[in-house]
């Protein structure tokens, strides 16, 4: 769907110059900041950019004039998807005057442990739930000093809700819902959300899959499995060095690493 804005006509003290020729032309369209579920600019340049020029920007919304000039004039909205992005130039007739295709990369980030790091490619496409989710906590800087609190070799390792002493984060956001139906699978490598025995119940903990995990798949709406929303593309021996530590009962608490596995910070890097 396309999201129209119309850049309106600058006023007498805008300084613009009537000479008979008012059609807009575009010569070149710039875009900043341009990762998903940010908030991008489009810088349009050409002449008399201010009757009646039109963009359209599929999959970024909420789109906002935020400067405009008969040469120059500036457009902000969110991306909210991956992949090419055509931005058009219309005329007042709907005539298409410029066009520019700019490729929005799949959104990473990196988790720096006291292990090393891993880098986790998101996949907002099949998993926008969980992928804004994660983003979220990342952009609160939520999972700093956290730790991997379960770790069951040749199985998963779990983190995202605990600090030192397994002690219970708080100030999680409102749980999601389940997206195990997204065709992804919990192969090894790759990070799904971890939850309660209500499906959708969500919230900030995650679980790398240190096998092939088929089990926690969809099958049915009785088993509805675990939701899958990136993998790993670095780091994956880290994953494997956690998974491998020893570990220990605390207070009755299964699966804990026996010397700590701390999550110093997870980072966007795109």
């Amino acid at each position: 769907m396309k999201y129209l804005t119309a850049l309106l006509c600058c006023s007498i003290l805008s300084g613009c110059v009537g000479d008979g020729n008012t059609t807009p032309t575009v010569t070149d369209i710039q875009g900043k900041s341009l990762n998903y579920g940010v908030r991008a600019e489009f810088d349009f340049f050409g002449t008399y950019l201010d009757k009646g020029l039109i963009a359209n920007i599929p999959n970024c919304t909420g789109q906002a004039p935020a400067f405009i000039s008969p040469v120059h004039q500036v457009l902000t909205c969110t991306i909210v998807a991956v992949g090419d992005l055509n931005a058009e130039v219309t005329d007042g007739a709907g005539t298409v005057i410029f066009s520019k295709t700019f490729t929005i990369p799949t959104p990473r980030a990196a988790l720096v442990t006291s292990l090393g790091n891993i880098v986790v490619e998101l996949d907002p496409t099949k998993a926008p739930l969980a992928v804004n989710n994660f983003l979220k906590y990342v952009q609160n800087s939520y999972y700093s000093d956290t730790i991997f609190h379960r770790v069951i070799a040749g199985f998963v390792i779990q983190g995202g809700g605990y600090t030192s002493g397994l002690v219970l984060k708080p100030g999680t956001f409102a749980p999601i819902s389940l997206e195990s139906t997204n065709g992804l699978s919990n192969v090894r490598g790759t990070i799904a959300m971890a939850r309660t025995t209500d499906p959708n119940s969500a919230t900030s903990q995650f679980y790398f899959n240190l096998v092939d995990n088929f089990s926690l798949d969809y099958r049915d709406i009785s088993n509805p499995g675990y939701a899958v929303f990136g993998k790993i593309v670095q780091g994956l021996e880290v994953m494997d060095a956690i998974g491998s530590v020893a570990t220990v009962s605390q207070n009755g608490v299964p699966d804990v690493p026996a010397t700590e596995v701390v999550v110093k910070t997870v980072l966007r890097i795109r």
